[in-house]
């Protein structure tokens, strides 16, 4: 299986967010082969400066829709969604991987959300909590529970929680 990060909004190379990212991804990637996931990326696209935030969601939704890997399977992460502790993500992403999904996306839309198309189209929305956080703060984030997914997938002690 390969994972893809598809966020709207590029960081700067020296943020401390990009460098927590950059540092989950790495550790993620040296467990993945062992555990079937042969590649995890971080795509990013450049805020729309459409006049309004419709406007904004739907162009940047076309720049990520041009760059997702085909018949992917889609997260949005969406405070609105569905909330996981971390084992039951581990378990999730297991179960995708084991159901045979060749490419999982989790998309994180930029300021003013995720376009309408793109939330109608992913198949769950992934919650990390019910306030609003930073867009560069959500990728590092995920990275890291996507690393402490397979760290725990791996049987590796990194995860320690119930």
């Amino acid at each position: 299986m390969r994972i893809t990060i598809a966020a709207v909004g590029k960081a700067r190379a020296a943020s401390g967010e990009q460098e927590l990212c950059d540092l989950y991804c790495e550790r993620a990637r040296a467990l993945g082969p062992k555990l079937g996931i042969s590649k995890l990326d971080l795509l990013a696209v450049d805020t729309s400066r459409a006049a309004n935030p419709e406007a904004r969601m739907i162009e940047e939704a076309a720049k990520l829709t041009k760059r997702l890997p085909e018949a992917a399977y889609l997260i949005a992460l969406d405070e609105k969604g569905r909330g996981m502790n971390s084992g039951a993500f581990a378990k999730h992403i297991g179960r995708l991987r084991d159901s045979g999904v060749r490419d999982l996306v989790f998309l994180i839309g930029g300021p003013d959300g995720l376009a309408s198309s793109l939330q109608d189209r992913a198949k769950d929305r992934l919650a990390l909590g019910a306030q609003t956080w930073p867009h560069l703060l959500v990728r590092a984030m995920l990275a890291e529970q996507i690393y402490r997914a397979c760290s725990i997938l791996a049987g590796h002690p990194y995860h320690r929680g119930g």
